[in-house]
């Protein structure tokens, strides 16, 4: 098959790529390389900035090259948003893509307008960025949020993508349930894919005298992701527990220190609302950390696994976030079996080969 990916969130389509590609696929990756992680990438799709001569000039560039994206059996794009212009250019640019090309599939792996409106119903997930116990979180992301996804010209879009794509392809628990009351017809939950064959396994192999905490911190997407919630309950821990933790905290550091910093924790904390492992979840598990995260039972269940359950499951709230980390401390003699888990837990259900097979499927099957 001949396959383009378009956009990138966190090396997701890079990943896939390499997955395919064991298979034989010719896979084509288009994208920014999400950003100032700057991922590889076969087609760049960067703009510079927002100033007026580098919107022309990438409105120029992004024209040129997408007319050139045709013939594809499959393209795939990782968001309504999958290139960094106005709304109007991506809507321009997807039906574009869709009539020079077999299959269009869109891509539910990041924040968009069904996600949004499903953690604003209260009703459908048991807390989210929007909702907790009830009550409404009032986080001042929730607002840019709003603006961005509801009744606007970027949801509109999003409805059409979702309306005229022949597939939609979900990575998270979160957003599955968010597509699945309008799309079950054309949607397939994929788990993201982990390139463990990249990854060091290196197992806590003993149980430590000081379990070394890691939190990496982003200050734009703090609040966002529960950051700022968990790295208070991670100080707490740290100063009733001296003798017994360390806190590893990386901030403002490029993809490779934080990879490196992370190598010398024990524990990862990651993601606080989410009902699910994200990817630096996944890939610190894939190294045998053990992972504070989202890891309710609805995830377990759309994996079919019923036997090993490693992520450290937390309610998103600081006395949730404590208690788990406390109880860690206090059974750190656990730590190398979770260690152990997680491993075979990413290998078994998020090893690329085993998600490329499983995207390949999905597209035969539209």
């Amino acid at each position: 098959m001949k396959i383009l990916l378009v956009g990138e969130y966190s090396r997701l389509h890079l990943t896939l790529a390499e997955g395919l590609r064991t298979f034989g696929h010719e896979v084509v990756v288009a994208s920014n390389g999400d950003g100032f992680k700057d991922f590889e990438r076969d087609i760049d799709l960067t703009r510079k900035s927002s100033g007026l001569v580098d919107t022309f000039s990438s409105i120029f560039d992004f024209s040129r090259k997408i007319s050139k994206m045709r013939g594809f059996d499959v393209v795939q794009l990782i968001n309504p948003n999958f290139t960094m212009l106005n709304v109007r250019f991506n809507e321009k640019f997807f039906h574009r893509l869709k009539k020079n090309n077999k299959k269009i599939i869109l891509g539910a792996f990041g924040d968009d307008s069904y996600w949004v409106r499903a953690c604003m119903d209260n009703k459908i997930f048991k807390y989210s960025e929007f909702w907790i116990d009830g009550k409404p979180t009032n986080l001042k992301c929730n607002e840019t949020l709003e603006a961005t996804w509801i009744d606007s010209p970027a949801e509109r879009a999003n409805r059409m993508m979702a309306e005229e794509s022949d597939g939609i392809a979900a990575c998270l628990y979160e957003y599955y349930k968010a597509y699945k009351p309008y799309y079950e017809d054309k949607l397939e939950y994929l788990p993201l894919p982990i390139n463990v064959d990249k990854i060091a396994f290196d197992p806590i192999e003993v149980e430590p005298h000081k379990v070394n905490f890691f939190i990496g911190i982003n200050k734009d997407r703090s609040e966002l992701k529960g950051t700022d919630i968990m790295e208070r309950a991670l100080n707490a821990i740290a100063n009733k527990y001296t003798d017994q933790v360390n806190v590893i905290r990386a901030e403002s550091l490029s993809y490779s220190e934080y990879q490196r910093a992370m190598d010398k924790a024990h524990v990862v904390l990651d993601q606080l609302y989410s009902h699910s492992p994200a990817v630096n979840a996944l890939q610190a598990m894939a190294k045998g950390k053990v992972v504070v995260s989202g890891g309710e039972p609805e995830i377990y269940d759309l994996l079919g696994e019923d036997e090993n359950f490693p992520i450290i499951n937390v309610f998103p709230t600081y006395e949730g976030v404590f208690g788990q980390l406390e109880w860690l401390v206090l059974n750190k003699s656990k730590l190398p079996r979770l260690s152990v888990n997680s491993r075979v837990f990413v290998e078994e259900h998020h090893d690329y080969r085993k998600i490329a097979k499983q995207y390949l499927n999905f597209w035969d099957e539209i």
